[in-house]
């Protein structure tokens, strides 16, 4: 049981995208199912998770700890795993591993999620909790219509009760009048607006000179609420992303807004006047349990067929409903439908992408990722690659981040593989991107990439380079792949072509291939990393090799 000590909404953090625990706790299931969940076995799962390669990072420094990161937070406080008196995977868990669907499973649990619970306890110097956050979360999001981040963060985290909903309302709509009366600079704005509140939230402390924030000796009043916005922030995050993981929501990356899909409020609605609101079963381990493993509860707008059938007929209306087919085959009918439909979307994107119909946008979007003016930039710069490369020339091109139904991009690829793969028939390119920056770049990205590159290998049986590319190259991420360029190691299948590109070079590269006088082909893709072999074995060092392969970078359509 964790205590919990907090005044504004309390979620899980960990792993940050949601999808993320679906590899892992499918490891857990598959080495440790009726295991005792101690030391020696968090130690063992870190070892296994980390030669899977589910996630950037080592856990070196306390393995077990780290375990317990991963799955004592998310997995067991949504219900997928249950860690006493063994290790096993609830209904839940073993739905969300092996369903086609897995944005329902995501929903149920959330929903269910709750403050307190026989998992979470408040502090008597906590708020006074009694909420599904999650829940009025989208209740919240729904009665707007349309809810920004900093109102997310300033004040949806303030809904510690759901009787206080009306209230939230309200303070929202004060701040959205003297934002549109404000004069001044909006960051301002924002930031004296926040403080007011945060002095409001925390008065209690602040007056009885209880500041010091952890891993601090600072006790500043300013140090302190500098700490809790800086928690709320990424409390805020963690909401939107979890609330994404449903395919419920639409993230607007530019004006950095949550709202609901249009074609789901049918399905929002149902489950905000069905939901009991109230928590449940708060002093019963057994009960909450039980409950929390369902994988059936609460009910959903699907789980009734007359409803569901009016659903399917409005979004396909061509098709045609067997009348003998179970609820569960409507539903298996009604997804796939909605995989084809996505299917075609992505297809229509692709022809539009190759046409260099979209070549203004994708410019664009570079720019907002340079300029850190997107929500999710990360994302944005997986997604917006795989565009840019589907564009610079001919193959295959791939991403391995999630779609929603409608072809936006949900979450960005799981750690197990590269981030974009291109295929060109006789040989492979590996795309992957970051914006990591400085010494945090090498750690968390040089040994996976080489992973993923010797992966892509091993499974094509052909020859295979690899594109990184980052807003800046940290100088041990140009020794480290200058290195595994010139040396034969057996692990990553022999040497290891990866060429580290900054991404205003790389933007320069779809700018030529757009103003070129012919098409690229991929044989242009392949002279280019042949080059940097070339150059490799010609220079000394990885800095005379970092310029001279960037020089090829920035005329690579020179004949």
């Amino acid at each position: 049981m964790a205590r919990i000590d907090s005044k504004v909404i309390f979620v899980t953090t960990s792993p940050r995208t949601p999808a993320k625990m679906i590899p892992e706790i499918g490891l857990l299931q598959t080495h440790f199912t009726g295991q005792k969940w101690n030391t020696e076995t968090q130690r063992a799962f870190m070892e296994l998770l980390r030669e899977e390669n589910f996630f950037n990072g080592e856990g070196a420094n306390d393995p077990a700890f780290s375990a317990r990161d991963r799955i004592n937070r998310a997995p067991k406080a949504l219900g997928f795993v249950v860690l006493s008196p063994s290790i096993q995977l609830t209904f839940a868990g073993e739905e969300l591993v092996s369903s086609r669907r897995k944005e329902e499973i995501f929903l149920r649990q959330l929903l269910k999620f709750q403050i307190p619970s026989p998992y979470h306890k408040p502090t008597e110097n906590s708020a006074e909790f009694w909420v599904k956050p999650y829940l009025e979360l989208f209740r919240l999001v729904r009665h707007f219509g349309s809810l920004k981040f900093d109102e997310l963060r300033i004040f949806g985290l303030q809904l510690v009760d759901y009787r206080k909903f009306d209230s939230i309302v309200e303070k929202i709509n004060q701040f959205r009048v003297a934002k549109a009366q404000n004069e001044r600079n909006y960051k301002q704005f924002r930031a004296e607006y926040l403080e007011r509140e945060l002095k409001e939230i925390y008065s209690v402390d602040i007056s009885s000179g209880n500041t010091r924030t952890r891993e601090t000796t600072d006790a500043s009043i300013a140090k302190f609420l500098s700490t809790k916005a800086s928690n709320m922030r990424d409390y805020a995050d963690a909401c939107i992303r979890y609330l994404r993981a449903t395919g419920l929501v639409n993230i607007s990356h530019l004006g950095k807004s949550i709202s609901i899909v249009p074609e789901k409020i049918q399905e929002v609605d149902y489950f905000l006047q069905s939901t009991d609101r109230e928590p449940c079963f708060i002093d019963n381990d057994r009960q909450y349990v039980e409950y929390l493993g369902n994988p059936q509860i609460p009910i959903l707008l699907t789980d009734n067929r007359e409803l569901l059938e009016e659903k399917i007929r409005l979004e396909f209306p061509q098709l045609q409903l067997p009348v003998t087919a179970t609820l569960q085959e409507l539903k298996n009918l009604f997804a796939d439908e909605l995989e084809n439909r996505k299917a075609q979307i992505l297809t229509d994107q692709i022809a539009a992408i190759k046409d260099y119909r979209q070549f203004e946008e994708i410019n664009t979007t570079f720019d907002q990722i340079l300029a850190n003016s997107l929500y999710d930039t990360p994302l944005m710069l997986e997604w917006n690659t795989w565009r840019a490369m589907t564009m610079l020339d001919g193959g295959n091109i791939k991403a391995n981040l999630k779609f929603d139904d409608f072809g936006n991009p949900m979450s960005t690829a799981q750690g197990n593989m590269a981030d974009i793969v291109c295929d060109y028939g006789d040989f492979g390119l590996t795309v992957e991107v970051t914006m990591q920056g400085g010494q945090r770049q090498y750690e968390a990205e040089s040994e996976p990439v080489a992973r993923h590159l010797a992966k892509y290998k091993k499974e094509t049986q052909k020859p295979t380079y690899c594109l990184f590319v980052a807003p800046k190259i940290n100088d041990a991420c140009k020794a480290h792949f200058y290195l595994l360029q010139k040396q034969n190691i057996s692990f990553y299948g022999g040497t290891s072509t990866i060429v580290p590109l900054p991404l205003n070079v790389f933007i320069k590269m779809v700018a030529d291939s757009y103003n070129a006088t012919y098409i690229p082909e991929p044989r242009h893709v392949k002279r280019f990393f042949d080059r940097s072999n070339e150059i490799a074995n010609e220079c000394d060092n990885e800095k005379v090799w970092y310029e001279k392969i960037t020089k090829e970078a920035l005329n690579w359509l020179t004949e």
